[in-house]
């Protein structure tokens, strides 16, 4: 990097500055390792003005900004530009308001999505969306990838639960968006913000709604012979007006791999599990017990179990929690894959998902979100065989097509980033992407913010070979490389 450039930057008042090697290692991906570039800098800047400081000599000398968060995101979007500053927003961790009568609070973008619920448990009030990652994850990366979690079934995503943002243009300008202003909902820019990657501006402020603790919460869960049964009674429950307040589901792989890590207490011997969460008042949580039953017993479930103590619902969550790290004993490295279904196709999905792991030679473990036709297929690899990560890519991009062709999109809630961007070619046509561009173009002209990330360019999906093509014409690629 231009010297001029870090010498403005160490200048800056209450900037932090990163410049050496071994410390911006740590920095060279997000949660997708496959994709790493070694920053040039990255600052750590304490407070909005000073983060103005840092975009004013972005600006005067044209450099690429990348903002990130703790670093969770799995598609890539935080992945720094070679050429550019990365913006870390670790310093901005504070809660500043927690309004009970009007269930708010409003965070900095560095508080983490559980210190939220934490933070307000003493009013019996819960922030609902729940990453599995929410430990460490922040809420300033959740609206940047409209995260989802465990509870977005019934109580939404990200963008469902924020009622206001407070977000930093690359001009310097801020605006404040919703906070109940009318005006700001004509058109909805706040719900544009989120899952924007970064790309229009830099959340440095989230107001989010506080939901009461529910009277009653259990957790059943039910193991089942077959994958299929398991995914076909995600749709007979829905069937019956069944809103459950989380609905998961794990193949024998997984199961088994949690187990090993968590002793949850989960069926080793079961082909695939559903995790179904109830809440509400005590007499309706009984009597959805009961319909519960009725539901899992016709579609063949075995062993159900009811758990009411919070030690024991804990116990279950913990499992399915730490799915992830768990498969990350059993392989050296794994692939996660973030699609959505329409839930009457979760049965058909995963059957094309098994023959494809044959023909690959890849196992996979699924663990996700049935109900909201969430999947995240975790594709085992070994990167030290030379071409395997090859095959797990175009693996990933398989599903990613499989999940267009049955009517559903290549993101649920992990963002496009890089990882997805060959797939936006496949979803969306010419005159799609080029309204995209149109929106990105209104916030950020000079296209600084995060470039080259969720939105390829024309020629790239020349390149690529496809623009919004029909089933049975899907082609794959591997990830690009910075």
């Amino acid at each position: 990097m231009d010297k001029r450039i870090l010498q403005s930057l160490k200048r800056l008042p209450g900037v932090q500055v990163i410049d050496e090697a071994p410390q911006l290692r740590a920095y060279e991906s997000d949660g997708l390792s496959a994709i790493k570039a070694r920053p040039s800098v990255v600052v750590l800047p304490g407070d909005l003005p000073s983060l103005q400081s840092v975009l004013a000599v972005a600006r005067a000398f044209s450099v690429p900004v990348v903002a990130r968060g703790a670093g969770t995101g799995l598609s890539g979007g935080a992945t720094p530009h070679p050429d550019g500053i990365l913006v870390s927003l670790a310093k901005f961790r504070r809660i500043l308001s927690i309004d009970v009568e009007n269930r708010r609070a409003r965070v900095q973008p560095g508080v983490t999505n559980l210190a939220i619920s934490e933070a307000v448990a003493e009013y019996k009030l819960f922030y609902a969306p729940d990453p599995s990652s929410q430990i460490a994850c922040t809420i300033g990366g959740n609206v940047a990838e409209n995260s989802g979690g465990v509870h977005c079934v019934k109580y939404g995503l990200t963008l469902h639960n924020v009622t206001g943002v407070e977000v930093l243009l690359m001009s310097g300008e801020t605006l404040r968006l919703g906070y109940d202003d009318p005006f700001t909902h004509q058109p909805d820019v706040l719900a544009l913000l989120h899952g924007s990657e970064g790309m229009l501006g830099i959340v440095t402020e989230v107001e989010v709604q506080l939901l009461p603790t529910p009277e009653a919460v259990v957790v059943m869960m039910s193991a089942f012979d077959s994958v299929s049964r398991a995914a076909n009674a995600v749709g007979a429950i829905f069937a019956q007006g069944i809103i459950p307040a989380g609905l998961e589901m794990m193949d024998r792989l997984a199961i088994q791999a949690a187990e090993d890590f968590v002793n949850a207490g989960y069926p080793r011997h079961a082909e695939a599990m559903l995790l179904i969460e109830l809440d509400g008042t005590a007499r309706e949580v009984d009597e959805l017990i009961e319909q519960m039953r009725r539901v899992l017993a016709q579609q063949g479930a075995s062993g159900t179990k009811v758990e009411r103590s919070p030690e024991g619902r804990a116990r279950l969550w913990l499992g399915r929690k730490a799915a992830f790290p768990a498969v990350g004993r059993i392989a050296p490295d794994y692939y996660c894959m973030d699609g959505t279904i329409p839930r009457r196709h979760l049965a058909e999905v995963l059957e094309r998902i098994s023959v494809r792991s044959e023909h690959y030679g890849l196992q996979v473990a699924n663990v996700f979100h049935a109900g909201d036709g969430n999947l995240h297929p975790l594709i085992l690899y070994d990167a030290n065989v030379p071409g395997q990560l090859d095959k797990a890519e175009a693996f990933g991009a398989d599903i990613l097509n499989l999940c267009i062709e049955f009517g559903g999109t290549i993101t649920g809630e992990h963002g496009v980033g890089l990882e997805k961007i060959n797939q936006m070619c496949v979803q969306f046509d010419e005159s799609e992407l080029r309204l995209f561009h149109g929106i990105k173009a209104a916030f950020d002209p000079s296209n600084l913010l995060n470039p080259g990330k969720a939105v390829p360019t024309l020629s790239r999906c020349a390149e690529f070979g496809a623009m919004h093509v029909h089933a049975g014409q899907l082609p794959h690629a591997n990830l690009d490389r910075y």
